[in-house]
């Protein structure tokens, strides 16, 4: 690459910025693809071979530098962009700042206010279980978004799902080993999208995929690893958690998760099971319901799921409001 201090800035540089470089700005700003992009509308054009650089085009190439960098938490040199009529210098470290953005792409310095609406039901209001029988308890949520690239924004952006389990009605013997799974032990997990394979620091918290953010239980199943940009059309497990009292530790909480909607749709499948065959009976009481939007839980067994939105502080929210639809079986 010719650019540097004291040279001229030959189209092949300033294309190489923005679009034809392996790191380059539009990838991260504009559409990009699988996960790179934010989705947002002035990308910067390239120039011809022979064409001149103008100070337009370089002050636009300078201004969005730091959009991007204040989003993603990310430390670059102080730039003033030129303007018609003034002399083009070179600019320092303008490649090492692109690098610096592409590696923090996943990061956002602050989220978005949390969507706590769902349509459909998440909780289980009547009794489940007879004697000693093996019974399941499955509950549903999907994530929709507008299509696959809305999607793929919001999870490169610095978006989050939120699911969390409880359960508080008593009543019957395994009521209160089941009210310590939920509530205590499991609590919550967090999945975001697992941008550039590697750890999303959002709104100061570390992300590596699937967080355990409370609960004091070890769980059996964890893919802490496995983010948006693992899943598959098949369910993964995600997270298990089982109960740690006897006789009911064969009982479990699981999670599963899966893309749908060819790409448009995360689905959060997570099932309450008692396998059966304890020497205690294993039935539990329903409860009063949780509602929507979420702001507590009812003491009936219950999964909730809410999405936390990436700031739109520096990018415009391109990602749209995701849906939540909720289902018991």
């Amino acid at each position: 690459m010719t650019y540097s201090v004291g040279g001229l800035i030959q189209a092949t540089d300033y294309n190489n910025f923005v679009q034809n470089g392996a790191n380059n700005i539009n990838v991260i700003y504009g559409v990009g693809g699988t996960d790179k992009g934010y989705g947002q509308s002035g990308t910067l054009a390239t120039v011809s071979a022979a064409g001149v650089i103008t100070a337009t085009q370089w002050a636009g190439l300078v201004n969005v530098l730091p959009i991007m960098a204040s989003h993603t938490g990310t430390t670059i040199t102080s730039r003033t962009a030129p303007v018609a009529g003034g002399t083009i210098n070179i600019l320092s470290s303008v490649q090492t700042d692109i690098d610096a953005i592409t590696t923090n792409r996943g990061n956002a310095v602050a989220s978005g206010s949390e969507i706590t609406s769902f349509s459909g039901t998440t909780s289980k209001t009547s009794g489940t279980g007879s004697g000693t029988s093996a019974w399941t308890i499955t509950f549903t949520h999907t994530v929709s978004f507008a299509s696959a690239d809305a999607a793929r924004y919001f999870w490169n952006a610095g978006g989050i799902v939120r699911l969390r389990v409880d359960k508080s009605s008593t009543g019957t013997q395994a009521d209160t080993e089941w009210n310590d799974l939920a509530g205590t032990l499991m609590d919550e997990i967090r999945l975001v999208g697992r941008v550039n394979s590697t750890t999303q620091t959002i709104a100061g918290v570390s992300y590596t995929g699937v967080n355990k953010t409370s609960g004091t239980g070890t769980p059996s199943i964890f893919a802490s690893t496995t983010g948006w940009y693992n899943l598959t059309t098949g369910d993964t497990n995600i997270y298990r958690q089982n109960a740690d009292t006897a006789p009911y530790t064969g009982q479990y909480i699981n999670v599963a998760a899966r893309t749908a909607g060819t790409g448009s749709q995360l689905v959060l499948t997570t099932t309450w099971v008692d396998p059966g065959g304890n020497s205690a009976s294993s039935d539990i009481s329903g409860g009063s319901a949780t509602g929507s939007p979420f702001s507590g839980f009812g003491t009936a067994p219950a999964t909730v799921v809410t999405v936390i939105p990436p700031s739109s502080t520096y990018l415009t929210a391109t990602w749209g409001t995701p849906t939540i639809a909720a289902a018991v079986s």
